[in-house]
């Protein structure tokens, strides 16, 4: 990293699956933040580091509402965030992950660079590489399918869970401001679109309609404002992630 003047942090697991999660997920999660900040703060050349974070780091019950709040209650950066030990393995590390860099932050007011962060909700929409092996394009695919092929997945169907999205897109094109704007340091941003029940995901996955009304439960003012970011609907991601996979059937 000594020659770079950007750096946009990606790089923490994401698997719903998990056989050891201190091993699968807490080390590598939290641990490579805190050895990349200390890596980033000698740099000579470190000008902006960006993270890609996680509305976990708001919210570790998601897409459960947060703590004292209600499926159609709205949520911002300015709400209390919210952690369970009861939530998820992943979602609890994204949520510690983000206190190590806020602690560093304020620990480190003499580091000459800024350090901002980005949110994202569920990432949803085509694949932006050849790959199709993410956890995202393999939770569009069970929801377009009907395929539960655990508990967790199961009780999202029964229950008919409100999903808020986020093109895969967008999160790219908001790292990309925060990367490139200044005047951001400890800023951390959510980035939402609209938000849907899950079989209402599924009928739009299938290029169909959805039977209820957008909702917007997640706010994305601040990125809007800040980072000039403009989300696309989410009927338009599911469709894109459709489209490409029909045309790679037929192919």
């Amino acid at each position: 990293m000594k020659d770079c003047n950007i750096i946009i942090h990606s790089g923490t697991p994401f698997q719903l699956d998990v056989k050891d999660p201190q091993s699968e997920l807490f080390d590598p999660t939290i641990i490579g933040t805190q050895n990349f900040l200390e890596a980033i703060k000698i740099s000579p050349n470190t000008e902006k580091a960006v993270f890609i974070a996680s509305v976990a780091a708001y919210n570790t019950n998601f897409p459960m509402p947060a703590e004292g709040k209600s499926f159609t209650d709205t949520f911002d950066e300015n709400d209390i965030r919210s952690s369970s030990q009861e939530s998820h393995p992943y979602a609890q590390a994204k949520f510690i992950a983000n206190q190590v860099v806020e602690e560093f932050i304020q620990s480190n007011p003499e580091v000459p660079f800024e350090i901002c962060s980005v949110s994202p909700v569920m990432v949803m929409g085509k694949s932006l590489s050849a790959r199709e092996d993410s956890t995202s394009i393999g939770l569009q695919f069970l929801i377009k399918n009907k395929i539960a092929p655990d508990d967790f997945i199961q009780s999202i169907y029964h229950n008919n869970v409100p999903f808020a999205v986020v093109d895969v897109e967008d999160v790219a094109n908001a790292a990309f401001s925060a990367a490139t704007k200044k005047n951001l340091h400890g800023r951390n941003y959510l980035l939402t679109s609209e938000t849907y029940k899950v079989w209402d995901i599924h009928q739009m996955l299938n290029q169909k309609e959805p039977k209820e009304k957008a909702q917007i439960i997640y706010k994305n003012d601040l990125a809007k404002l800040e980072l000039g970011t403009q989300f696309r609907p989410v009927k338009e991601t599911l469709n894109g992630y459709s489209s490409q996979n029909r045309n790679i059937s037929e192919e």
